[in-house]
């Protein structure tokens, strides 16, 4: 997991209290996880689309250079 200890995830959470304050750390950790779904679920669904570039899109590209 990232290569963090629980010395490390405590401080996150001292910092985030700090900042945020004990009122708002949840909506802001909801919010945070939320996003993080997202963007996980738009860089997968953009790997299905992606499609293997074939030869003539190469030639094409390298035409398009001169």
């Amino acid at each position: 997991m990232l290569g963090l200890g629980f010395p490390e995830l405590a401080l996150i959470l001292v910092i985030g209290l700090v900042v945020f304050g004990p009122g708002k750390l949840p909506s802001v950790g909801g919010a945070l996880g939320k996003s993080l779904r997202e963007f996980k679920t738009a860089v997968r669904d953009g790997e299905e689309t992606k499609e293997p570039a074939s030869a003539d899109t190469f030639h094409e590209a390298k035409a398009g250079n001169k």
